[in-house]
């Protein structure tokens, strides 16, 4: 068996204080979280050269497209 162990990281001390710390100081409660997207190369590139052809920026075609997906799911339910 294999007695392997993970090597000790230097840059945090063993135990934090967070005696000091401040509960809730970031949080906000009417913060809205935009999630990252990732699109494959080929369909990211694809829509690129659309919005660009088109004159408008990405995320608006991108936007637009999803919006009308939505509303044809909507549509054959």
């Amino acid at each position: 068996m294999s007695t392997a162990q993970t090597p000790p990281d230097d840059d945090l001390p063993a135990e934090i204080d967070f005696s000091g710390g401040t509960r809730g100081k970031f949080y906000r409660p009417d913060a809205t979280l935009n999630l990252p997207v990732y699109l494959d190369a080929e369909v990211q590139s694809r829509l690129a050269r659309l919005a660009n052809a088109k004159g408008i920026d990405f995320s608006t075609l991108v936007n637009a497209m999803l919006r009308k997906d939505i509303e044809l799911i909507e549509m054959a339910q």
